[in-house]
């Protein structure tokens, strides 16, 4: 009988915690910099897997300087807009040494698809002669209508 009360209680518990995250958000931004070629024992164990997943096959020194910079990471999630145009996830962007001139970059993803992941990188040449990102601005768009969008503080 304690067996079936704990298991009662673990399941109620679970589909509580679940039915309290509520829907996921239509655009979420993750941004990672990577700064050095160096693994640093007391860095976050997170922060080494990062550095080994965006250093990974650069094997001279030269390349893997190549890899240093800015990353952003972009989930999207439109699950009512499958099949009703493609998708475009636009990241745009300014940096250090270009003044107010906006960079933008796209991805694309096939109409069927109702969520996806859009990578996007600042790296090498373009952020050692560019400088680093100083504001950004990611919009996700369906066709011609923008669905959600998530910005920097400093974005205009």
């Amino acid at each position: 009988m304690k067996c079936f009360i704990s298991s009662l209680v673990a399941a109620l518990a679970a589909l509580w915690l679940g039915a309290c995250s509520g829907p996921p958000q239509a655009l979420v931004v993750k941004q990672f910099v990577l700064r050095d070629q160096v693994r640093n024992p007391n860095d976050e164990p997170m922060v080494n897997m990062e550095k080994e997943r965006h250093l990974r096959g650069a094997v001279s020194m030269a390349e893997r300087r190549q890899r240093l910079g800015q990353y952003y990471t972009i989930q999207w999630h439109d699950p009512a807009g499958t099949g009703h145009g493609t998708v475009e996830v636009v990241f745009q962007y300014q940096q250090g040494e270009t003044a107010s001139l906006v960079k933008h970059m796209i991805r694309k993803f096939p109409a069927a698809d109702s969520e996806g992941t859009a990578e996007f990188a600042v790296i090498g040449d373009d952020f050692f002669k560019g400088g680093k990102v100083l504001t950004w601005k990611a919009t996700l768009r369906r066709g011609d209508r923008a669905l959600a969008s998530r910005q920097s503080y400093l974005w205009r």
